[in-house]
């Protein structure tokens, strides 16, 4: 079975009277997190565990901020819910540091009385209602396991840790079976229920990685640890090891099968969402993959970032917000172009915070993954041939959607023909608005022009803006999302067989700064935008102070603490309200 193998080996507790004045640990951790440890008995014993002597006293954060992703030799422990715990520590021995999860399990083997457990949860959990949630499935388990266990002092009737009941709407059980309940202390018991729910309603031994915000991807490349990338500690490996290939595809196919699309030798590729949004993609067996089984999860944002959260992290800054602002605004089409976890939807998703509030707004994915805070929102996903026999594709949702009379379409990505009803969708006066595999303006025209997209070339200037981002690597050897250049397109010449277009914002790699190269040359704010809002040409320079005003106000609403992504999209709606944005 998978497990997690912390780094160090797991010492025995001391036996008898605990002094705190003589223990490293206790006289060494911060306030807050001896009180963490007093609350949960299995932190306690997980700091313990550390030779102070090597790793030194872990420092102790409710919340994580960006500048600790400086820190050379991270110890770090941070709270992740669920009573589970994150450890951060440098691994001498490897460019990547650990991530450790801190569970109720750790420091003890309970695979023995969980073993017992399940065994007697069969005679009961039959005889209960039917769940058709998880969140029911939990209860019930819940309640099934107060049947036909007991706890210590203090954590009886189902109590857990923190003295929370379950909740109790089944059959009792029969007095003959109540006298033979299995008699758990009261850390056998966190410890069993914590397991209890994570393998069999949550994600089993990546719970904790699930549960964990601060984490964007997870990966497994076959047998040996799991690979993440942090939002903050950026590249680290999990203490959490497959070391069995049989291990690894039974964890796949109960993970497969719960997300109702099962993966099997003849199917042995499936992207699919899991119950929280996070887009898992999974290849099994040694046929396809040599080193066997793989997986990787792209985990889903329950609020997504916002342009003011990208601009703290220096993805773009107020100018180029502002420029975007004002392009969305009056309609202009938008593609965001760059290559696999450039951030490509993740900006797409932050900038529909510009479109009017009252717009009705059609989204178009292969995986849900974009989320827009409009209210009149209409959701759209492919569906492939095995589901219900039928396939519904991009191409068929985009025609539809031009019979719903949206004020924009977003498509989640183009790949092949539905680009060409995209640009017919422009054509007709529909905004849209799409993220694109390309690495430059040119090789994104080369690709909607060529196969198996096919564009005519003379429909391209339909497409207004491209921005193009990537993850790249700066001065000071960190890798990070940066927007390399924002470009308006301005047409097709057919006599030379060329393509019209120029950047109006460049990044500068040298000094990790950003260049308004389209200031008082902006063909898209002089000739179109001016134009729709009945500037005469003598004044259309003015749209140029409208940027810098923008810019401000975004500056300051930033300053002032607003940059979450739904209370961006409040303020912004009700400065538009007052004509004040």
């Amino acid at each position: 079975m998978p497990y997690v193998r912390i780094p160090f080996p797991e010492t025995e507790q001391p036996q008898g009277a605990h002094s705190e004045s003589s223990c490293p640990i206790c006289s060494g951790i911060s306030p807050e997190l001896k009180e963490q440890a007093q609350e949960h008995a299995h932190l306690f014993r997980y700091l313990h565990m550390i030779p102070v002597e090597e790793f030194g006293v872990p420092q102790y954060h409710e919340k994580l901020e960006r500048k600790m992703g400086d820190i050379e030799q991270p110890n770090i422990i941070y709270p992740v819910g669920d009573a589970t715990f994150a450890h951060i520590c440098p691994d001498p021995q490897d460019a990547r540091n650990y991530y450790i999860p801190v569970e109720p399990i750790v420091g003890g083997d309970y695979a023995a009385l969980f073993e017992k457990v399940e065994d007697r949860l069969v005679d009961v959990v039959h005889k209960l209602r039917q769940p058709d949630s998880p969140e029911e499935q939990k209860e019930v388990l819940l309640e099934a396991l107060n049947q036909i266990a007991t706890a210590g002092p203090g954590n009886r009737n189902g109590a857990s840790a923190n003295g929370a009941k379950t909740k109790s709407g089944g059959r009792a059980m029969p007095k003959f079976l109540a006298n033979r309940k299995i008699k758990l202390t009261e850390q056998e018991f966190v410890a069993i229920r914590y397991l209890l729910l994570r393998d069999k309603v949550y994600m089993g031994i990546l719970q904790p990685l699930i549960l964990d915000t601060n984490i964007e991807d997870i990966s497994c490349a076959g047998l040996g640890p799991i690979y993440l990338e942090h939002k903050v500690f950026k590249a680290l490996k999990a203490a959490i090891i497959f070391d069995e290939d049989d291990d690894l595809d039974s964890f796949l196919r109960r993970v497969s099968e719960r997300i109702n699309k099962p993966v099997t030798y003849r199917r042995p590729i499936v992207d699919a969402t899991l119950p929280d949004g996070s887009r898992v993609n999974i290849v099994f067996g040694t046929e396809v993959s040599k080193r066997g089984s793989n997986f990787t999860i792209r985990k889903f944002a329950t609020t997504p970032l916002s342009v003011l959260d990208i601009a703290e992290g220096g993805g773009l800054n107020y100018r180029m917000i502002a420029y975007l602002s004002i392009v969305i605004e009056e309609g202009m089409n938008l593609f965001v172009a760059g290559e696999t976890a450039s951030g490509k939807t993740t900006l797409l998703n932050a900038i529909t915070n510009f479109f009017a509030p009252d717009a009705k707004i059609v989204t178009i994915e292969d995986t849900p993954e974009l989320q827009i805070p409009h209210p009149n929102w209409l959701r759209e996903v492919v569906r492939g041939v095995a589901e219900e026999g039928a396939a519904v594709t991009m191409f068929d949702l985009l025609k539809a959607a031009l019979r719903q009379r949206p004020n924009a379409i977003l498509v989640g990505e183009i790949r092949g023909e539905e680009g060409n009803i995209a640009f017919q969708a422009m054509q007709t006066g529909h905004t849209v608005m799409a993220t694109f595999h390309a690495a430059s303006v040119e090789k994104l025209i080369q690709r909607i022009t060529g196969n198996p997209i096919n564009v005519p070339k003379t429909y391209m200037d339909n497409l207004n803006v491209v921005v193009i981002i990537s993850a790249v690597k700066l001065a000071n050897g960190k890798t990070a999302r940066r927007i390399l250049s924002v470009s308006e397109l301005f047409g097709f010449d057919p006599v030379t067989d060329s393509f019209a277009f120029a950047e109006v914002f460049h990044w500068d790699p040298e000094n990790d700064t950003y260049e308004f190269t389209g200031y008082m040359n902006s063909y898209l704010l002089e000739n179109k935008i001016a134009v729709k809002r009945g500037i005469p040409p003598n004044k259309r320079r003015v749209m140029y102070q409208e940027v810098d005003r923008r810019a401000k106000v975004l500056e300051k609403l930033h300053r002032s603490g607003v940059k979450n992504f739904y209370e961006l999209y409040q303020v912004l709606a009700k400065a538009k309200r007052q004509g004040l944005f």
